[in-house]
């Protein structure tokens, strides 16, 4: 099995979750992201999965598909999910990998024996709608993920392919975004000119326009 590796095609896999089996590939034309805890029933995974449940549509109104994983059993994460959704008051509506043999977690290098040799360490896969991963965050043990971030990550994705822009630090969706810079001393550009087309003029390097 290959390795997770950004802009090649996501590690395909063939799992046992909480709504039944699940290939990565069955997911083609949507956008995916999976994001793994260490343990069922743990403190800092349940906020997280409470929060995940809590933007579940949000979402699902980008077209994206969440899959959650840990190395538990189906028959935890179905006890834990129940928990959750009593002590948070939201419905995980997504499906929740059993990775008891450890295959996802290892073609994704989500294994890390630095923190803990037997549990995934949290992290998230952004997988865009053709199957190629695209963004990959890792967080330690004791650190919990914020979701709007996750969410931020995937709406600067989307505005980059559709727009064929990249997003600048602290972007978040309305604001502008950076146009590929010159890729030759005949292109580049005056203020003036860039002004002309609607551009913002940084830099020769650095523009930014409204989309």
């Amino acid at each position: 099995m290959s390795l997770a590796r950004l802009n090649e095609p996501a590690p395909e896999f063939e799992a046992i979750t909480t709504q039944g089996p699940l290939k990565l590939s069955d997911l083609r034309g949507k956008w995916v992201v999976l994001f793994s805890h260490p343990a069922d029933f743990t403190p800092v995974c349940s906020t997280e999965f409470g929060s995940f449940a809590a933007h579940a549509g949000e979402f699902e109104a980008r077209g994206v598909q969440l899959v959650g994983l840990s190395v538990d059993s189906v028959q935890a994460h179905l006890a834990w999910i129940r928990d959750i959704e009593q002590v948070f008051g939201h419905k995980v509506t997504f499906p929740v990998i059993a990775d008891l043999d450890m295959k996802v977690s290892t073609a994704y290098g989500m294994i890390h024996p630095g923190a803990n040799s037997t549990q995934a360490v949290r992290s998230v896969f952004f997988i865009d709608d053709k199957g190629v991963l695209r963004a990959m965050i890792y967080y330690p043990m004791n650190v919990g993920r914020n979701i709007k971030e996750i969410l931020r990550v995937v709406d600067a994705l989307q505005t980059a392919d559709r727009n064929g822009v990249s997003t600048p630090a602290d972007w978040t969706p309305g604001e502008r975004v950076v146009v590929p810079a010159p890729a030759n001393a005949s292109a580049f550009e005056t203020p003036e000119e860039a002004a002309a087309k609607g551009l913002e003029y940084k830099t020769w390097y650095l523009r930014t326009k409204q989309i």
